[in-house]
């Protein structure tokens, strides 16, 4: 009877010790199926951005964003990828912002002024001869009050995160005419974009505003419908503005930007590991954007000097007092400590 009790129990037993075995073994595998290395870590989720832009793939923008790609794809082992949307394809900078801000697109370049739509005191960095040049507009950014409270607001309020910054080109001024002091400005109608900055540049200067759509602008000055037009050395290059034009003057008037600006919903998905590697490829993006368009500048002078334009050097200092009357329009929009905001960017000079 003992001796039957006995098997009965070791029976039991056994079948126990089966059943708990089989349970590990299933957890093993379950592991196995959901890491690939039994629990021990395994494969890592993959992320994929898309990064949307308004420039053509033949241009610097473009460039520094194919480095970018290519950092965060090596540096990540390809779980970090960029896909690019260059030509405005998914929409104007605007347009490409506002997907940033809900989640459905990753990455885009904008102005820091563009931000004025949502924080007005971001306008600012975009009136003419606030700002000096391309250093002076990081120092404001990084390390300035203003520029912190600005990123910070961004982020907490619109889900609009400032990652780092790329010098675009400085505003200069081609004519039919020659420009050597303010003076000669009296008149002239320069084609401007619907821009109330540089509608007030032209405005202020004593020329004459004419915005007009930009694929329109060499027919009018071929055609002396209107006398110049301003922008960057990059854009009268690339358009092909100085076969219609003997001058440049180089006024000088704004400096362009080119933000690299990161959904925050995006941000908050990735890793930590990721969000460094994404960070330090966008410093390393930002630094050859800048050098991209700095030695494209110095190389276009010596071509448009081959080419026969006469390049000017303005005394900026009149130009910069007359557009200094506008700027109360601006504080008065800006509201409360537009005033401090503007002495703490003019501090930020050297």
């Amino acid at each position: 009877m003992k001796k039957g009790m006995v098997f009965s129990f070791s029976l039991m037993a056994s079948l126990m010790l089966a059943a708990c075995g089989n349970g590990d073994q299933e957890s093993e595998e379950a592991a196995t199926d959901e890491t690939g290395e039994n629990g021990n870590g395994g494969e890592e989720e993959e992320f994929e951005l898309q990064f949307g832009m308004q420039p053509g793939t033949q241009s610097n923008e473009y460039e520094a964003a194919e480095y970018l790609a290519d950092y965060v794809e090596e540096e990540s082992d390809g779980q970090l990828t960029i896909t690019l949307y260059p030509d405005a394809q998914l929409g104007d900078d605007l347009s490409m912002l506002g997907q940033l801000q809900d989640g459905s697109l990753d990455i885009t370049l904008s102005e820091m002024g563009r931000f004025g739509e949502w924080v007005p005191r971001a306008e600012l960095l975009m009136v003419p001869y606030v700002i000096e040049d391309f250093d002076h507009i990081e120092r404001v950014i990084y390390e300035t009050e203003y520029g912190e409270e600005l990123r910070e607001e961004l982020i907490d309020e619109h889900h609009l995160r400032v990652m780092d910054t790329g010098y675009n080109g400085t505003r200069q001024t081609s004519s039919n005419t020659e420009i050597n002091e303010l003076a000669d400005m009296e008149g002239l109608n320069i084609r401007t974009p619907e821009a109330q900055t540089l509608l007030d540049y032209a405005e202020y200067t004593g020329a004459n505003p004419t915005p007009m759509n930009f694929d329109e602008v060499y027919l009018a000055l071929q055609t002396n419908q209107v006398d110049g037009q301003e922008n960057p050395l990059s854009a009268i290059e690339a358009q092909s503005f100085y076969e219609v034009q003997d001058y440049i003057a180089l006024t000088n008037h704004v400096v362009n930007d080119n933000t690299y600006v990161v959904s925050d919903v995006t941000w908050q998905e990735l890793p930590e590991d990721l969000q460094q590697i994404l960070s330090d490829g966008i410093t390393e993006a930002a630094d050859h954007h800048t050098d991209l368009f700095a030695t494209e500048e110095e190389e276009l002078l010596e071509f448009f000097a081959e080419e026969g334009v006469t390049i000017t050097e303005p005394d900026l200092d009149e130009f910069e007092e007359a557009l200094s009357e506008v700027y109360p329009e601006y504080l008065d929009k800006i509201g409360e400590g537009a005033e401090e905001y503007m002495d703490i960017i003019d501090e930020a000079r050297e």
